[in-house]
């Protein structure tokens, strides 16, 4: 399936001036700013920051970035009054904040050890422009990226936080270059079968959760990088995921929730849940992929498109079960959701926006209808899902080559399902070399699905046994 577009969500429950921890220094700005004949939006337009961050600065719920602090102190004239506010803690943190997230909390990694050099194909593509919104500290604005020829000095700067004693929470051009990063690999993951990815991601990943846990054990907020980890913990999971390593795909997607958790970000903590239904169903266990979905409408108060891809997922766990009429009746309401997301559902999820949201939607129906068929024997149920698996191909943008052999593969397996042998061949002909010598754990388990399917009713067929041969050659005997 495509991978989720990079969209960071504020974290909530921000309190007024009373519970903030960084009180005294908002006040001390507000003071500033209007002895300075200055509204927010003018200050945030001397000093490079959004007036809504300015605002948050002056309610106390947001801790200012070391070289905000030096803007502010020049925009303001404050002659090194901010300056000492933000040396020493501030009194509302006190000794229970140094650390409160705990060393448990940035326990081991996988493979966030091994170096690995920044794939130079990466730099193909490399943005000038963050996209609006994808930057958790300038709000709606659209940010400069570092050229990637800066990436490996701005990485270091990273790694070296994370060894500092009192590191700064966000460093804003750090975090830029890592969201293109971000959105770099995503792209590169979604339009090609390679392996190179893994790990640079899961390098980055190791220096960027060092520099939220030394900034943790400051006494400073997490909160950003964090946000930032749970992202890439998602993509690192999904990495995993594809080349079948289950373990480990679901231990990144356990510490993405946490990081999410802790960073407030409830927009990745539901697609991380969605990836959870996907690793139970790979090993095989229904209900825990229908329990994930099922949590992942709890999350979602308000979040019309939480509540469709909840829905989505619950049919495609009661389908596994052989619960048709369920099933039938989730995607139902996951299409009704679907066709009401409102104009913040599609901020917060522009990866369900127009061909993009019906395409994941064909594809999990047609997956479900396709299980169901396979469970029940339905013919009319496989037709169905055929239709579905054809809708979701006809919304997939050009390029896309591992949804591409995902879906012709679900295709081919859903005709066979209906007991249409020639449609069957003929599709999966087209893709079965690529498809099979791709090995993603999620092709593949399609492509096991089909033989079994094939091999239960036209065994003894020539031209299945010639397709099984194809098959095996590309996979390599041994993995079948």
């Amino acid at each position: 399936m495509p991978v989720n577009g990079t969209s960071f969500q504020q974290p909530g429950g921000e309190g007024g001036d009373a519970a903030a921890p960084w009180a005294e220094f908002g006040q001390q700005v507000k003071y500033l700013r209007r002895r300075s004949g200055l509204t927010q939006r003018q200050l945030g337009e001397r000093v490079g920051y959004h007036h809504s961050l300015i605002s948050r600065w002056e309610s106390g719920t947001r801790e200012p970035m070391p070289g905000a602090v030096d803007s502010l102190e020049r925009a303001l004239d404050a002659h090194g009054t901010l300056s000492r506010l933000v040396a020493r803690p501030p009194a509302h943190l006190g000794p229970v904040r140094q650390g409160n997230l705990g060393a448990g909390f940035f326990s081991p990694l996988p493979g966030s050890v091994w170096r690995h050099q920044i794939p130079a194909s990466l730099e193909g593509g490399w943005p000038a422009l963050l996209p609006q919104g994808t930057c958790p500290l300038h709000a709606q604005s659209v940010c400069d990226v570092p050229s990637f020829g800066e990436l490996p000095l701005l990485l270091g700067r990273m790694r070296a936080a994370g060894m500092t004693a009192a590191p700064p929470s966000a460093d804003p051009e750090v975090l830029h270059v890592l969201i293109a990063l971000l959105l770099r690999c995503e792209r590169t993951a979604a339009y090609s079968t390679s392996s190179t990815l893994l790990g640079t991601v899961e390098h980055v990943l190791g220096d960027l959760v060092a520099w939220a846990g030394a900034a943790d054990a400051a006494g400073r907020s997490a909160a950003v990088p964090l946000r930032l980890a749970a992202h890439f913990a998602q993509l690192a999971g999904r990495l995993r995921m594809h080349w079948g390593q289950g373990a480990l795909a679901m231990a990144w997607v356990c510490h993405g929730l946490r990081w999410a958790e802790a960073g407030g970000d409830v927009g990745v903590q539901a697609t991380l849940m969605t990836d959870q239904c996907t690793l139970a169903r790979l090993d095989g266990d229904g209900a825990s992929s229908l329990l994930y979905a099922r949590a992942i409408g709890t999350l979602g108060a308000g979040r019309g498109w939480i509540t469709t891809l909840s829905h989505m997922y619950q049919a495609r766990g009661h389908a596994v079960l052989g619960d048709g009429a369920e099933s039938r009746r989730q995607a139902d309401l996951s299409r009704r959701r679907l066709e009401r997301l409102d104009e913040r559902d599609l901020a917060e999820a522009p990866w369900l926006a127009a061909g993009q949201g019906q395409l994941r939607m064909e594809a999990t129906v047609a997956g479900g209808l396709r299980d169901l068929a396979a469970v029940t024997g339905d013919r009319a149920t496989a037709r169905s899902a055929a239709r579905s698996a054809a809708r979701a191909l006809e919304q997939l943008p050009d390029g896309m080559l591992p949804t591409q052999l995902l879906l012709t593969v679900r295709l081919a397996d859903s005709h066979a399902c209906a007991g249409d042998l020639d449609a069957a061949l003929e599709l999966a002909g087209t893709v079965v070399d690529q498809a099979a010598s791709a090995r993603r754990r999620t092709i593949s388990q399609e492509l096991e699905g089909l033989r079994a399917r094939l091999f239960g009713v036209w065994g003894g067929l020539r031209e299945v046994r010639e397709f099984d041969e194809r098959m095996r050659t590309a996979m390599g005997a041994s993995s079948l």
